[in-house]
């Protein structure tokens, strides 16, 4: 079956904003990383500079210009980039790559993930089996849902078509400064383009084009 263009990796994120940048040589689609996330990190995370690092806890690394609260929770393997922020009663599971000045706030829970730099998810997130590109933004409440109700695999919708990606965990791709409002619900195979707008408590499913505001289902605009 022939690749689809609008969903290849390099329409939605800008990998000069991710450690994990290798990660991606060899994918078409960016959800091929989910699995691979463990073993990069754990293959890549002994190789970082000890005067930038620190190793906290097994398999969990540190920059020393992060900032991590005392009642955080940080499982391994994890990367954690200079400039963040984990924030009180954070909840990070492991397989998780946080980049540089990304926000990880109060009671945010995150597994199998990747934040690209300057992520913000601040307020009560759940972020599970997902890509969150350059500046993304999730608003309070807001979160990733990342397995079917039926527990079948997660597919893809288009316009036109289905994609299987085979994975039965997978949340959501954000891509680069995409924007989340509150309480609003990604469904699994959510795949948002570049500054996308999701309005408040929206339930979103599917491809979303880029500079699209999504309201509600069968309820786009293009921004001017």
């Amino acid at each position: 079956m022939s690749k689809n263009e609008l969903l290849f990796f390099e329409n939605f994120l800008d990998l000069n904003q991710t450690i994990a940048k290798k990660l991606f040589e060899n994918i078409y689609y960016p959800w091929e990383v989910l699995p691979k996330i463990k073993s990069f990190i754990l293959e890549i995370g002994p190789t970082l500079s000890k005067d930038e690092y620190d190793e906290v806890s097994e398999n969990v690394w540190v920059s020393k210009e992060a900032k991590v609260a005392n009642s955080a929770h940080i499982d391994g393997p994890t990367i954690i980039g200079k400039g963040t922020e984990i924030r009180h009663c954070a909840f990070i599971r492991g397989s998780v790559i946080v980049g540089e000045n990304c926000v990880v706030g109060n009671s945010t829970e995150i597994k199998n993930s990747i934040l690209f730099n300057s992520v913000q998810v601040p307020h009560f997130n759940y972020v599970g089996d997902s890509v969150l590109g350059y500046k993304a933004h999730m608003g309070a409440g807001s979160i990733t849902s990342n397995v079917k109700s039926d527990r079948t695999p997660v597919t893809i919708k288009t316009e036109n078509e289905k994609i299987d990606t085979g994975l039965k965990k997978f949340g959501a791709v954000l891509g680069d400064h995409v924007e989340i409002g509150c309480n609003a619900v990604l469904n699994p195979g959510s795949v948002l383009g570049r500054s996308v707008s999701v309005y408040p408590t929206s339930m979103v499913r599917g491809l979303i084009p880029e500079n699209t505001i999504f309201k509600n289902t069968g309820e786009k605009v293009k921004k001017i």
